[in-house]
């Protein structure tokens, strides 16, 4: 038995070498069985998907097999296939990564928060949806990942303001009932700045201060504290995730969604900035909302607000103004806003509202003083992040040409290259290219239109039915593989599918984007996730518990959007002219003569 668990110990040490050598022989069968372009191509996009799932090999060098594949299997030669790993939506991410550079490098970031947090008060209630609010905003422009990076540190001294040292709350918790009903124990650190302040003052002849509750009173309110603890470190990476949906460069998935939109149907403009704003804003809120409703009835903030806790009040009024002293500090400690914090805020407010008001569909847009489809939200994106480049971070001094005592230094940019090469995450550039490239060789190859037949049996079911279907089996799916990963795989699948049964691509795309980046349930299905868990004050079964219905919360949410603001902004009732692939095999499978079939939004 002994050897047989040694063996199996070995094996896992090498598991990932196993995966690369064995997948490509396991999956070889379907180069012969199926017909030669779809075989070939499916081989290649299952032997990704396994290696995206498994991160067998690093998820930017799996991004690269197209170049490899496509070429030498004869699916799609390579001045095709390199081109998709720079198209004009790569330059609109990277410019969103650029400007979340600089923003991050003068401190933008965090002034925004602390100001936020000061605001709604420190109330466990509403500071849990200030840190929501703060986190998801943040999230809309920088990395979920960064936002989560910083305001859990923020979280945890506001925290330890309200409730004292957090191994003492968990000390306390396990305190057991004495026979007179009273603690012995010594507490050195209480769960309030006002219990600390009167115990300091009653101590007397050197004697150790004791805490007056009896030993359930101590338990039960500490256990209290610490469920508000885990709720307030627990929302920040959700609402990071949540955020994320709210603009197209908040997640590289909204990203390939305009990538593939763009090469399967390329006379449909309806995706761009100011458009997707418009809709998943709304949806952003309203989840956010219901989120904030769950996790605080979950974790007890909202009951802070209904019943009196077993501290006093006075006690709890004086840990929420120690905490709202902390944040104040905070603030103070930034200073006034200097000339680079006030430039950088100017150029990501001209950044926004350019991108919002391009094209946005409902009122003539500034693109229209150029050449028609000549501008993109890409060429506005690199615009303004080139003046970062060369625009000084200090206010420029005409004296100082006149004065020659003055010392000569060098000019600071806004930002310079070097930051921008260590922070820029270049590996999900990489990653959207080989989304792009994967997608168009199922384009070319036939192989979306061969899938898309098989799902035939599908049209059977109710369009609103096979939404939330579809937007289900995507946010599970997610939980175990990357959310970039999981939409670079089925997003060629659901747009066949939508053209096999004659409904609007975008009905079913739309919500299969942003049900992508509801992963909620395990640490390790976004690195937000494993950044809170990492803390160590989360389990597993806590993650499990609030994920699964926010989950649930967050795909009837999209479906909600989806069959209603959404169905009259994009006119998802028909099936439109512009849903017809460039690809020859596609388009003969569709023929543009068919009978428009029209969708029952409610199903």
């Amino acid at each position: 038995m002994g050897a047989v668990l040694a063996f199996i110990k070995k094996l896992w040490c090498v598991r990932k070498q196993l995966i690369i050598l064995l997948t490509p022989l396991l999956l070889l069968p379907l180069v012969f069985v199926l017909p030669e372009k779809e075989g070939r191509c499916l081989y290649v996009v299952l032997l990704m998907a396994v290696f995206w799932c498994t991160e067998a090999l690093p998820l930017a060098i799996t991004a690269l097999l197209p170049i490899c594949l496509f070429p030498t299997m004869g699916i799609l030669p390579s001045k095709k296939v390199c081109p998709q790993y720079f198209l004009d939506t790569n330059f609109l991410f990277f410019s969103g990564l650029v400007m979340a550079s600089a923003i991050e490098e003068w401190n933008l970031h965090r002034r925004i928060a602390l100001k936020v947090l000061m605001v709604v008060g420190v109330k466990p209630a509403w500071l849990i949806l200030g840190m929501m609010l703060t986190s998801s905003f943040l999230s809309m422009w920088l990395s979920n990942t960064a936002t989560t990076a910083m305001m859990l540190p923020i979280a945890s001294a506001i925290l330890e303001s309200l409730f004292g040292d957090l191994q003492t709350l968990k000390d306390n918790c396990k305190i057991k009932d004495e026979p007179d009903g009273k603690t012995p124990v010594k507490l050195h650190a209480l769960t309030s700045e006002k219990q600390i302040l009167t115990m300091e003052d009653g101590r007397k002849d050197g004697q150790e201060p004791f805490d007056g509750r009896t030993t359930v009173e101590i338990r039960t309110e500490a256990e209290y504290q610490l469920k508000v603890w885990k709720g307030f470190l627990i929302c920040i990476p959700y609402a990071a995730s949540i955020g994320g949906t709210a603009t197209l460069t908040g997640t590289a998935p909204n990203l390939i969604l305009v990538g593939q939109m763009k090469s399967y149907f390329p006379d449909c403009d309806l995706i761009n900035f100011g458009s997707w704003f418009i809709f998943a804003f709304p949806l952003m809120v309203v989840f956010l909302f219901l989120g904030w409703i769950w996790i605080a009835f979950l974790y007890g903030g909202l009951s802070t607000q209904l019943r009196p806790c077993a501290a006093k009040q006075d006690n709890r009024a004086a840990a929420e103004a120690k905490a709202k002293a902390v944040i104040e500090e905070d603030y103070k400690k930034l200073g006034p806003m200097n000339f680079a914090e006030k430039s950088i805020g100017f150029f990501f407010i001209m950044f926004a509202v350019l991108l919002f008001t391009r094209d946005p569909k409902f009122f003539p847009g500034w693109e229209r003083f150029f050449n028609k489809g000549y501008v993109s939200d890409a060429v506005t994106g690199v615009v303004i992040v080139s003046i970062l480049f060369f625009f000084p971070s200090q206010r420029p001094s005409f004296s100082w040409w006149f004065d020659f005592r003055s010392p000569n230094t060098q000019y600071i940019p806004l930002v310079s290259w070097k930051k921008v090469q260590d922070s820029v995450p270049w590996n999900i550039i990489l990653l959207l290219g080989g989304g792009f490239a994967m997608a168009k060789g199922c384009e070319e190859s036939g192989l979306a239109s061969w899938i898309g037949k098989h799902l035939q049996p599908l049209a059977e079911v109710p369009p609103g039915l096979a939404l939330l279907l579809i937007t289900a089996f995507v946010a599970c799916f997610t939980e175990f593989a990357s959310n970039t990963a999981t939409i670079i795989i089925f997003l060629p699948i659901i747009a066949e599918l939508a053209l096999n049964i004659r409904i609007n691509p975008l009905y079913f795309m739309i919500p299969a984007t942003i049900g992508c980046s509801f992963a909620f349930m395990l640490p390790v299905s976004t690195p937000p996730n494993s950044i809170a868990f990492a803390s160590g004050h989360l389990m597993v079964k806590d993650m499990v518990r609030t994920g699964s219905m926010m989950n649930v919360l967050g795909i009837l949410a999209v479906c909600l959007a989806v069959n209603t603001w959404g169905v009259y902004m994009f006119d998802l009732t028909t099936f439109p002219d512009w849903a017809v692939p460039v690809n020859t095999s596609t388009a003969l499978a569709h023929p543009h003569n068919l009978t428009v079939r029209h969708l029952n939004a409610t199903g």
